[in-house]
């Protein structure tokens, strides 16, 4: 009884906001019941072990924001092949200090062209190759013990052209069409081609895909084996977060929504950050911090800084716990390379000058290129060429400019435009690998 009184009052707390909040966005008291009954199911199902770290959490609520955390992000298998040697490799992480350890993509996923591991077929399943659900769970049961906490990425926006319910689609099943944005002729898809960009125009132009099975146009901002979701259809949120529940389940403490900006789709408009996506961010946090309220969500958005306070909610009304702070992350390589600190201070003190609520993660590197978006405006009022100081900079990091000390490579080059964006690690970009190859104890005891 003491056990369900937990749920109960997190649900109280949370209740008419949750309701209202679905009803608007939605219109279906069916799937609002059904919502309710998942998260119910999954309170129940959380082990006494996860429920002990909720109650810790609870009182706790600032954890992540500790000055002692510190992560690594890693692929499951270049590191360790998979998840039970990956476990077996704890004393290295211990020794690192680590409090966080953030394991790229590992949910079952089509082989060879997953992007990845960003294109998912199953978003309940470990892949095979790297282990199982057991595997996944005992891995996060041994790393709470040293005190590390698990994140995952969670794929919000897509799902692989192999899942479930995109087979069932292409075989024509009306329910699972109705989960992801398909046209019979170019007549919408044109309209969305006007206002809506392109992410990669150069390895996958347009935003659309012919589907042959079904004779009808998919939506696929990012590749076309990776089908956007509707989250204008009930059934995709509420079937999305029983996921992430089911995950946070297996022990999983913090979820990096991944492309979160682009999940609502709104004709004559360009498919980002629109109302609709706080909508289902504020509604994903109220059911976490009633069912699991020791899971935080971390967003990527990778948006200019005046588009970043929306992620957080309010104090009264959170959305994310945190953000990657993607554009601190650009400046710092960026002074680095120029010697320069202008920009950097510029954009923090952009950052400095959001509300007290909103909390960033510093990084080096991640899995991601680095794309030289800087402020064009405070380059241009510093005398700073923005087109000259870009090609400077992914010159110097692919180490194509004299007194260059990085091994980095370009991505997505366009000779037209000139744009490009930076690929390597922390090791690649500062000089370090090149000491290495070179036998250079000097420069790689430089700090």
């Amino acid at each position: 009884m003491k056990d369900q009184t937990a749920f109960s009052t997190r649900f109280a707390r949370h209740k008419d906001e949750l309701e209202w909040l679905f009803m608007e966005l939605y219109h279906n008291r069916e799937g609002l019941e059904v919502l309710k009954r998942e998260m119910a199911q999954a309170y129940n199902a959380r082990s006494a072990e996860l429920k002990a770290l909720d109650k810790a959490r609870t009182a706790d609520p600032e954890w992540y924001k500790r000055g002692n955390m510190f992560g690594m992000t890693m692929y499951t298998d270049f590191f360790a092949g998979n998840l039970k040697e990956l476990a077996k490799k704890l004393p290295y992480l211990k020794e690192q200090k680590l409090t966080y350890l953030h394991l790229m993509p590992l949910l079952q996923m089509p082989h060879p062209h997953n992007d990845g591991g960003y294109a998912v077929e199953d978003f309940d399943t470990v892949d095979p190759a790297l282990g199982t659900n057991k595997d996944l769970e005992n891995l996060t049961r041994e790393l709470r013990k040293a005190g590390i906490s698990l994140c995952l990425d969670f794929v919000m926006n897509h799902t692989a052209s192999t899942h479930r319910w995109a087979m069932a689609a292409k075989a024509g099943d009306p329910w699972f069409q109705a989960y992801y944005h398909l046209y019979e002729d170019r007549t919408i898809p044109d309209q969305y081609e006007q206002t809506v960009p392109q992410v990669f125009p150069n390895t996958a132009p347009g935003n659309f895909t012919w589907c042959e099975e079904m004779h009808k146009w998919v939506l696929t901002t990012f590749h076309d084996y990776q089908w956007d979701l509707n989250y204008a259809n009930p059934a995709v949120f509420v079937d999305m977060t029983k996921s992430i529940l089911h995950l946070a389940n297996l022990g999983v403490e913090v979820f990096r929504i991944d492309a979160v900006p682009y999940i609502w789709k709104q004709l004559g408009t360009n498919c980002r950050n629109l109302p609709q996506v706080h909508t289902i961010v504020r509604m994903l946090r109220m059911v976490l911090e009633v069912v699991c309220p020791a899971v935080v969500l971390k967003g990527e958005v990778v948006m200019a800084p005046r588009e970043l306070a929306a992620y957080f909610g309010t104090p009264e009304k959170p959305e994310c716990h945190m953000l990657y702070n993607v554009s601190t992350m650009v400046n710092l390589w960026s002074a680095l390379a120029s010697r320069d600190t202008r920009l950097l201070k510029a954009q923090l003190d952009a950052l400095h000058a959001l509300p007290d609520n909103c909390w960033f993660v510093n990084y080096l590197r991640c899995h991601d290129d680095i794309g030289w978006g800087l402020d064009e405006a405070v380059e241009n009022r510093l005398g700073i060429d923005p087109q000259k100081h870009k090609e400077y900079l992914y010159h110097f990091y692919e180490g194509n400019f004299p007194g260059s000390w990085a091994k980095g490579e370009l991505y997505n080059y366009d000779p037209a435009t000139g744009d490009a964006r930076s690929c390597g690690t922390t090791a690649s970009l500062c000089g370090i690998e090149q000491a290495l190859e070179k036998g250079d104890k000097t420069a790689l005891a430089t700090p």
